[in-house]
């Protein structure tokens, strides 16, 4: 089997497919005594699929299973990008990926997203925290007037509103972008700036919270998943399972201990007021009301999906500062 990521393995996902799921998959096999082995191609870095054309890569069959972002992939799979519509929400990559998943597994519409692009989904996958890395200091909303921040994908829907200009790019561009000043700061991870060296290029982090957020998924071509006898098929949903909760584990500890290594070298941080994250979040457009009736209109219950994740998101305990179903 070929599994592939357009990462490379500085990101957690793909460190962990290479160091746990391959491996593990063969050793649950071989302790249950089935008599079945994988043999591994790992591709990665996009040496088969760049960042954001693995979902054709695995439709197509070009290779076996990999992780498929989302984030990056909007049009073919609006619905697994809901979290990114509903901003300021968790901080806890355990909870939006448990939140998610649990709306993949209650919901018809997600598992068909995935069916429909010849796929099944095994794990899900949130990054951790998005918060502000700038090269000026941030103490308000009002200091963002006129900088350019970058922004991925659906994240850029942040930025408007706030007086900033949003820069769509993605941590692959972040270092040289805020260095030569085509950006004066990002929306993004502290594990994804510390592990790219952003912290070299921007002094300030402004710690916002806007929600750590479902960002894809490893998914494997349904005609090689039915290949694979049940007792096969079994043996990945189990370690399928178990990647997911070690994912989002590691990607919340490694966020936390992210900021902390930043800081020791250098990174400045600063808080949000409660009023000025009410500012940011009142400021800017609802964009989970469009987004559902737009794909209302193709049939797709974007709307009741917003409104069963803001209230996963409550029954966790999470405190919005806006309703974002309620407009």
């Amino acid at each position: 089997m070929i599994i592939a990521g357009g990462h490379t393995r500085s990101v957690l996902w793909i460190e962990l497919l290479s160091d746990y799921f391959a491996p593990e998959i063969n050793q649950r096999l071989k302790s249950n005594n089935i008599p079945y082995t994988i043999s591994w191609t790992e591709a990665y870095g996009g040496s088969v699929a760049k960042l954001g054309g693995m979902l054709e890569a695995i439709e197509e069959g070009l290779v076996d299973m990999g992780f498929v972002a989302t984030v990056f992939d909007a049009s073919k799979m609006p619905l697994q990008n809901v979290s990114y519509m509903v901003p300021f929400g968790s901080s806890d990559a355990r909870v939006v990926t448990k939140a998610v998943m649990e709306l993949e597994r209650e919901i018809p519409a997600m598992a068909e997203s995935w069916h429909q692009n010849n796929m099944r989904l095994l794990s899900g996958a949130a990054v951790d925290n998005y918060d502000l890395y700038t090269t000026f200091p941030v103490k308000s909303l009002d200091d963002l007037r006129g900088r350019k921040i970058l922004a991925p994908g659906p994240a850029a829907n942040w930025v408007r509103g706030t007086g900033a200009v949003g820069v769509s790019g993605t941590l692959a561009t972040y270092y040289n972008d805020l260095k030569t000043g085509v950006a004066d700061g990002a929306l993004t991870l502290a594990s994804g700036c510390y592990s790219l060296r952003l912290h070299e290029v921007v002094k300030y982090m402004t710690k916002v919270d806007l929600g750590a957020h479902f960002a894809g998924g490893v998914a494997i071509n349904l005609d090689t998943w039915k290949t694979f006898p049940p007792v096969v098929q079994k043996i990945f949903e189990e370690v399928s399972h178990d990647f997911t909760t070690l994912l989002a584990d590691t990607t919340q500890m490694r966020g936390e201990l992210a900021i902390k290594k930043m800081i020791q070298e250098g990174l400045i941080l600063s808080y949000f007021s409660e009023k000025e994250r009410q500012r940011w979040a009142d400021s800017i457009p609802n964009t989970a009301s469009v987004w559902s009736e737009t794909h209302e209109l193709r049939g797709l219950p974007a709307r009741s999906i917003v409104k069963s994740y803001i209230n996963k998101l409550k029954n966790f305990g999470v405190i919005l500062p806006r309703d974002w179903s309620q407009e």
